[in-house]
């Protein structure tokens, strides 16, 4: 349980209360947290030179885990394309320690000039031409592409608190059986299979995921089953194809007692998208019910707003968990009991967080944000959590109306901390505040109403999948982006809330008629519209230096728009 502070926005006519502090049970914390950035953080983080030069074409996995042992062993073949040709390549490789490589093939031999920094591999392929490849086509069309083969063994990290302090998670079921799973957001992909682990660089023709288990259990991954084998050695080899581009993070391994059971889904634009479910054996009733109930209406809420599921072609899945949740793509993680709400609980407190169950609405909803649209580097994480948590709010909106969707994302409000700021630091792997979830989603509120146009603000929403559809972005890409279809500059909006810990202060006093007022707490060109008054509202632009007006005959303004995230303050 994590005490967060209560940010409020009060009438009109009080002055702002004192901070106020409450328990809550909210997911809005940060992956991992570092104060001090070493060398390693840069390798993790940045496009070195040796990352440069390739992009990833496709990953091939092989994992085989041992339950007793806690250890894992397979490879990866990855496929890539040369962006910049040439001799004395290096190319780096990230596997986090303990884990160790093995041997890398290319070609059909061993390279053996290889080295270890800490948590990355240099692969150093010397005399060996690598001639550029265009379009994703080698200068020989009838050549393949290039890829290397990296065999690895040993004992991965185990998560100690997942899904936020990630890692290998190996657990067992009510029955006592093994049940495992990897969870590494943040922690990053590397840290079960060697990858190329940025978010900016993802597998364009999608991954194969081979997992070979004892035959008493059953392993999901991402996308569809491809085949299932039997290793005649009491082992069984699960290979599931995904066919889209897919973040690193994304791709894990369900290991469990797992029944199935499927249904499908008639979507915005026409086609069938199937739904398959994965569960223990002991919940399967559990699930029809809960996942029967929720799924179809929360995909239908979702392409209403944001348009079509962005991965028909790999399918929608829900994998349960023994972790809360994470957005893993076309095989999200469930862990949340078949509860409503956040594990019984309404993050917003207004009672509307319990007509539905928290982790599949949102876990899916990152299906659009998070998968489809991707940040480049985690620091702008806040695109993939604050959209999110925002798609709630939507969901609410779509089913009980626009007052109850007004009603939860300001319930929500009570979780910000404004400890710092959204956007974390880049080129560390780092990313920014725990309010990238509440605070990003009123953040997307408050612009919303100063767009004050609904029609258009969902259009957005859908351009956005669409122009963005299945890419890797920057936050000032999607802030430039709103401005450009909205017609208006919102670039000041999104840097107060996005780059400061300020909160906006409409400071006013009335003289009479005579309305005064300004916006304190804020950064130079602040410029934002607001709405104030009930019932017949006026919308006033307050800036740094105080503006008057006068008021209407007969017109009482109690209180400004409860949708806008600012506190206000009347001074005499």
């Amino acid at each position: 349980m994590k005490i967060i502070p209560r940010h409020l926005t009060v009438s009109f006519f009080v002055c702002c209360l004192p901070v106020l502090t409450i328990p809550s049970l909210s997911c809005a914390q940060p992956l991992h947290q570092s104060h001090k950035f070493t060398r390693q953080d840069s390798l993790r983080g940045t496009i070195t030179p040796e990352r440069a030069w390739w992009n990833v074409v496709s990953y091939n996995i092989q994992v085989t885990p041992d339950y007793q042992s806690k250890t894992i062993k397979g490879w990866n073949q990855v496929t890539f394309s040369v962006l910049k040709g040439g001799k004395k390549k290096k190319m780096q490789i990230d596997l986090q320690q303990p884990l160790i490589i093995d041997s890398i093939i290319f070609n059909n031999k061993k390279i053996k000039n290889y080295t270890r920094d800490g948590n990355v591999y240099l692969v150093n392929f010397g005399t060996i031409n690598l001639p550029a490849t265009k379009n994703g086509m080698t200068e020989n069309r009838s050549a393949a592409l290039p890829s290397i083969k990296i065999y690895y063994h040993g004992k991965p990290r185990e998560a100690r608190n997942p899904p936020w302090d990630g890692g290998w998670i190996w657990s067992k079921d009510s029955k006592g059986r093994p049940w495992m799973t990897v969870a590494c957001q943040g922690l990053g992909a590397s840290v079960w299979y060697p990858c190329k682990d940025h978010q900016s660089d993802e597998p364009d023709m999608g991954a194969l995921l081979q997992v070979r288990v004892p035959d008493s259990l059953v392993a999901v991954g991402n996308g569809k089953l491809y085949s299932k084998d039997d290793q005649h050695d009491g082992t069984v080899l699960y290979t599931w194809h995904v066919k889209s581009p897919i973040n690193n993070y994304n791709i894990v391994p369900y290991i469990g007692k797992y029944v199935h059971w499927a249904d499908h889904f008639t979507g915005e634009n026409g086609k069938n998208l199937s739904l398959d479910y994965w569960v223990l054996d002991y919940n399967l009733e559990k699930s029809k019910k809960q996942f029967g109930r929720d799924v179809k209406p929360m995909l239908t809420a979702f392409e209403y707003w944001f348009g079509p599921y962005p991965f028909y072609e790999d399918g929608f899945k829900l994998v349960e968990s023994s972790h809360l949740g994470m957005e893993h793509q076309s095989a999200t993680a469930y862990g949340n009991h078949y509860l409503n709400g956040y594990l019984g609980r309404d993050l917003s407190g207004t009672g509307w967080g319990l007509k539905w169950d928290y982790i599949i609405i949102h876990e899916s909803g990152h299906e659009w944000f998070a998968n489809n649209i991707t940040t480049n580097d985690i620091a702008d994480m806040w695109v993939h959590e604050g959209f999110t948590m925002y798609s709630e709010a939507l969901f609410v909106e779509y089913y009980y109306g626009k007052k109850a969707g007004d009603e939860y994302v300001q319930g929500i409000r009570a979780n910000i901390a404004n400890d710092r700021p959204l956007i974390g630091p880049y080129g560390v792997n780092q990313e920014g505040s725990g309010d990238m979830y509440n605070k990003g989603a009123n953040l997307l509120h408050t612009v919303r109403q100063v767009i004050n146009n609904d029609s258009l603000f969902r259009n957005i929403l859908r351009g956005l999948n669409k122009d963005f559809y299945h890419k890797t972005v920057d936050s000032r890409e999607v802030e430039a982006y709103f401005s450009k279809q909205a017609g208006k500059d919102l670039s000041k909006i999104f840097d107060q809330y996005l780059r400061t810990v300020k909160i906006p202060v409409l400071e006013y006093k009335m003289t009479g008629r005579k309305l005064s007022y300004r916006w304190t707490n804020c950064m130079e060109g602040f410029n934002m519209p607001l709405k104030i008054g009930t019932g017949r509202a006026l919308l006033i632009s307050p800036k740094k230096e105080w503006q008057e007006m006068d008021l209407p005959l007969n017109y009482s303004i109690d209180q400004v728009d409860k949708n806008f995230y600012i506190t206000v303050k009347k001074v005499e």
